[in-house]
């Protein structure tokens, strides 16, 4: 995995617009703040690779989390 993997990764736009675009962006952030830290302090291996999915997932979900909110409901 190289480090435009890893931005590649944890930057996909948001799926919905509107007062949760902003929610969204803020995970994305978050996660790539994380995911580079881990990509240049952690040696390449099976411990890396786990810990770059779960975080990928963390974000998924994350974001889900407000994609799946019912409109006027806020995070």
């Amino acid at each position: 995995m190289t480090e435009a993997d890893v931005i590649r990764a944890f930057t996909s736009p948001p799926a919905v617009t509107g007062d949760r675009r902003q929610a969204h962006a803020d995970i994305q952030t978050a996660c790539l703040q994380l995911a580079l830290m881990l990509h240049n302090e952690l040696p390449a291996g099976a411990e890396k690779q786990s810990a770059m999915f779960r975080l990928e997932e963390v974000m998924f979900w994350a974001t889900a989390g407000i994609a799946r909110q019912p409109q006027g409901v806020t995070p």
